[in-house]
């Protein structure tokens, strides 16, 4: 439920709980790719005239390339998320801010949770901390052992 009917916060809180699954147009061009589907809860509340505040979690796994020796890497990815979402002009230009149409009847979380995740997800995937990676001569995996080639000449 990533799309909230604005006359649903009139009678309170609004909880917003939701599966979004890793082929959604919403996730184009992210990499690492999800493995998983994303779970997204939350809770969405008025707080005065013109704002609206989404206080919520994102969770899921996503699964790539390792930087160093090239093998399958997956990884569990959460995000706590805090969105203010207002009507207020004055508000456009502070980057915290997701601006709210004036006649708006619906509040969109999904451009939040497209940013907050690509800032969660790390850019490069390791398979762990001291990987070895490739040889540069051959291309053997190193965390296996040495590939026998000579050292390379300083």
């Amino acid at each position: 439920m990533l799309l909230v009917d604005l006359r649903d916060l009139q009678k309170g809180p609004v909880d917003t709980v939701g599966r979004v699954p890793p082929d959604d147009a919403l996730f184009a061009g992210l990499e690492p790719a999800l493995a998983t589907p994303l779970a997204v809860k939350g809770r969405l509340q008025a707080t005065g005239e013109s704002g609206i505040f989404w206080n919520g979690h994102l969770a899921t796994e996503v699964v790539g390339a390792c930087r160093r020796c090239l093998t399958e890497v997956r990884l569990p990815v959460e995000a706590d998320v805090a969105a203010l979402f207002t009507a207020d002009p004055e508000a456009g230009d502070d980057p915290e801010v997701y601006p709210l149409a004036p006649r708006a009847t619906q509040v969109d979380l999904r451009p939040v949770v497209r940013e907050e995740l690509l800032l969660a997800v790390p850019s490069f995937l390791l398979c762990r901390e001291d990987c070895a990676g490739l040889c540069p001569n051959c291309g053997a995996d190193l965390n296996q052992g040495p590939c026998g080639c000579a050292a390379p000449k300083a």
